[in-house]
């Protein structure tokens, strides 16, 4: 069976199913795509370890994560395995120095939990000619310019501050404001903040 790696594109509002979220996954070396659609708390957790935001407490998968360090096993790469009747099927592959074994779970918990350790993501050829897009060169410059609009619809890049607001407020003030967005578990809010102060140094 030959692995076929991915890699994360994007994630944007879904535009079929309300509350939901479209992560996009790319071939990478090729160019088919493999949009799957998640849940709100697992796009969240997935844009805040893309966006690199430390929650001031653990979310679910950085309690996996927790938990497996410390019974000394570790994630070695993320499968996503077959595709039946529209249902993705994912595996994380794990070992603890001896041996080596794979626990059963949906992709959008194991790439959040995937992401964490760093390590890849990977799929089948089945389930990407089954559910793969292939994108012309004109479509792929579109998305381009798409992907430009993913982080403001991601669930850890859109909130009610807007970018003219936080580029006239000083740097103390935005410190303020991010701890305070922490506090409340706000990440929306903390990703926009965090761009703000990203682009002040």
């Amino acid at each position: 069976m030959d692995k076929i790696q991915l890699e994360i594109l994007g994630l944007s509002s879904s535009q079929s199913q309300t509350g939901s979220f479209a992560l996009v996954l790319g071939e990478k070396e090729g160019n088919r795509r493999l949009p799957i659609i998640i849940g709100m708390f697992e796009a969240q957790s997935i844009a805040i370890q893309i966006e690199k935001i430390n929650p001031n407490r653990p979310l679910t998968h950085d309690l996996f994560k927790s938990f497996a360090e410390e019974l000394d096993v570790r994630v070695t790469e993320i499968m996503i395995s077959d595709l039946k009747e529209g249902v993705f099927y994912s595996k994380i592959v794990c070992s603890n120095g001896k041996k080596e074994f794979e626990l059963d779970a949906r992709p959008s918990d194991a790439i959040a939990i995937g992401l964490r350790f760093g390590v890849p993501i990977y799929t089948v050829e089945s389930v990407l000619s089954e559910a793969g897009i292939i994108l012309s060169d004109l479509e792929e410059e579109d998305e381009d310019s798409e992907e430009m609009a993913v982080k403001s619809t991601s669930p850890a890049a859109g909130s009610g501050t807007s970018k003219e607001s936080l580029s006239q407020t000083s740097v103390d003030e935005l410190n303020k404001m991010l701890n305070d967005a922490l506090e409340k578990e706000d990440y929306e809010k903390a990703a926009k903040i965090r761009d703000e102060l990203n682009k002040r140094n």
